[in-house]
């Protein structure tokens, strides 16, 4: 039994699942090959991916490939109630609310994955993790899953590496057809979305620090330049750091930067990126905000901990008063302001990025039997499939090799 915040915000959350729909074709095209060849039939899945409408739709396509589906949010912000509860009227599962309390957050994840699932769709890794902890004795009937996120794949890759991923995992975030786009223009686009309807302040003429510099924070960083203003990177890897100075970004260390950013973006992965410290030689009124998976990249908790006085100055914005007479302004808790404080990715962006998905999940299904790897790369013909879909949607042709050039390719000698 769903338990969603309101099921009378069902037709609102029905309108904003239809609206991506008609805006994501490559998925639906799924959608309908899916509704034919039902290869989910007599299996469960759990997802866990922010509950907002692009999500919702992909949930359908689960079912309306044969599977029973089982679904909550992947951050206590970043669910919408109202398409919560669309879905649910939709036939399946709902466990989520928006502003979860972390026992209500956990219970959502583990009411997700009562069923015994076969396969699962993670974004950060909290289902994999409970799994492995909590519900350790439903881990044989899993057959594998997939996961959306760099964060996710980086807890997957140590765990591998302890010997303790007991299935295999599809590694979604590496398919180009996932990190080129998603990362790149989907994060681009959806950051300063949230960040311009959150604060209503001109970008053009400030300084924007952008730490990190990898996909995402490359989508940052040429949005921010788009809207006028000038772009500082910090990193910690000189190869990026390179790049950023060739884009034509200054790079510079977190210490140094803070003294003149204007707004802090996080894009990293890891914690304690912008410490109380870096905050303390702020300008006064800096906005700092993080893309990041998980709320650890700006030190929230040491802030209020050193705050003389914090004051809400709009919604989804904390002021917080320092004792040198300066403050800093955090948005949406420090968590992914895309969509903690926004509507987050394109629709267009996340028809590929969900479309791997669930071509992954049906690649997943159909070698059930196999011994596979526990860290499964995406297949190149999944990638390409997506991207030819695409085009065609598009209105896109593109070349195609001759027998003469695909055999000059394949050969060493002129």
């Amino acid at each position: 039994m769903s338990e969603v915040r309101d099921m009378n915000l069902a037709d609102s959350g029905n309108r904003k699942i239809d609206w991506v729909r008609d805006h994501m074709p490559v998925l639906r095209s799924i959608d309908e090959d899916f509704k034919k060849s039902q290869p989910f039939k007599g299996l469960k899945v759990s997802l866990s991916i922010h509950m907002e409408a692009k999500t919702a739709y992909l949930a359908t396509v689960f079912k309306d490939g044969g599977a029973e589906v089982y679904a909550t949010g992947s951050n206590p912000l970043s669910t919408q109630d109202d398409v919560a509860a669309g879905l649910a009227s939709r036939g399946v599962e709902v466990f989520a609310w928006h502003a979860s309390t972390p026992e209500e957050y956990d219970h959502h994840l583990e009411m997700t994955l009562s069923c015994g699932p076969d396969l699962i769709i993670d974004d950060g890794g909290d289902l994999v993790n409970m799994m492995h902890t909590k519900l350790q004795h439903l881990i044989p009937g899993v057959i594998g899953g997939c996961e959306e996120t760099t964060t996710g794949i980086q807890r997957l890759v140590a765990m591998d590496a302890d010997g303790q991923l007991k299935f295999p995992m599809m590694l979604v975030n590496n398919a180009q057809c996932k990190f080129l786009f998603d990362n790149r223009y989907g994060t681009g686009q959806s950051v300063w979305n949230g960040i311009n309807r959150t604060t209503n302040l001109i970008v053009a003429g400030k300084k924007v620090v952008v730490a990190g510099y990898g996909w995402c924070g490359k989508g940052v960083a040429m949005r921010a330049k788009g809207l006028g203003a000038g772009v500082i990177g910090t990193e910690i890897d000189p190869i990026k750091a390179t790049e950023a100075i060739m884009d034509g970004f200054d790079v510079m260390p977190m210490a140094e930067a803070a003294k003149v950013g204007d707004f802090f973006v996080t894009v990293t992965g890891c914690r304690d990126v912008i410490t109380t410290e870096h905050m303390m030689n702020m300008k006064d009124g800096a906005i700092l905000c993080n893309a990041g998976h998980f709320d650890c990249e700006v030190d929230v908790a040491g802030l209020k901990a050193i705050a003389v006085k914090a004051v809400e100055r709009r919604e989804n914005i904390m002021g917080y008063y320092l004792e040198n007479g300066r403050s800093v302004n955090i948005l949406a808790e420090g968590r992914l302001v895309n969509l903690a404080a926004g509507d987050g990715h394109p629709a267009e962006i996340m028809d590929m990025s969900f479309s791997i998905q669930a071509l992954c999940a049906q690649y997943m299904a159909a070698h059930r039997d196999e011994d596979m790897a526990k860290l499964q790369y995406v297949p190149r013909e999944i990638d390409e499939e997506v991207a030819r879909r695409k085009l065609r949607f598009l209105g896109v042709e593109i070349d195609t090799l001759t027998d003469v050039q695909a055999k000059y390719l394949k050969s060493w000698e002129v």
